[in-house]
C-alpha cells in the first residue's frame, strides 16, 4: 500500500459566464495530478464533485446577465503520495497549482480560487445532489483506491 495523506477539500472560484462546469472540474482534477514546491514534486489524486454556487436569479432578471461571473465550487478529497506530508502543505501546494491553472485557462477573474481543507463530514453533507463527479485520470492506483473509499 502506498503511503498517502488524504485531505477533504473545498475549492471555490469565480468563472466567466460562458465557462462549462465539466471543463472546470476536469481542470481541477488534472491540475492535482502532480503537486509540489521548491523543486520537489509528488503524485496526487483529486476526486470530488463540482457544482454552481450562483446566486438565485429573480424573475425580473431573467435571463441572467450574460456578463456576470459565475461562482463554482468543488467538494472532494485530495490524496498525496509519499511520507512526510502535512495537510497544510498539501493544501498550499494545491492552492498554488489550482490558482495558476484557473488563471491560465480563464484569465483574471478578479480573485484567486479559494482552496482549503474542511471536515470529512462536510464533504458528505454539503455536496449538492446535482453535482458532477470528477477525478484525476490515470492516477496511481493506490491513491485512487485509498481516496475512493472516502466517497
Amino acid at each position: 500500500m502506498l503511503d498517502s495523506l488524504i485531505v477533504p477539500l473545498f475549492v471555490t472560484t469565480d468563472l466567466p459566464p460562458e465557462a462549462e462546469l465539466a471543463e472546470f472540474g476536469e481542470l481541477l482534477a488534472e491540475t492535482a495530478r502532480v503537486l509540489g514546491h521548491e523543486g520537489s514534486s509528488y503524485a496526487a489524486f483529486l476526486a470530488g464533485k463540482v457544482f454552481w454556487l450562483d446566486r438565485p436569479v429573480l424573475p425580473e432578471q431573467r435571463p441572467a446577465a450574460e456578463v456576470e461571473l459565475r461562482f463554482a465550487g468543488m467538494l472532494g478529497y485530495l490524496a498525496a503520495a509519499g511520507p512526510g506530508h502535512t495537510s497544510r502543505g498539501v493544501v498550499g501546494d494545491a492552492r498554488q497549482a489550482i490558482g495558476e491553472a484557473v488563471a491560465g485557462r480563464y484569465g483574471d477573474v478578479g480573485v484567486a480560487p479559494a482552496v482549503f481543507a474542511i471536515r470529512d463530514q462536510d464533504v458528505r453533507e454539503r455536496t449538492p445532489d446535482s453535482s458532477l463527479y470528477v477525478d484525476t485520470h490515470d492516477a496511481p492506483a493506490e491513491l485512487v483506491t485509498a481516496t475512493k473509499s472516502y466517497l
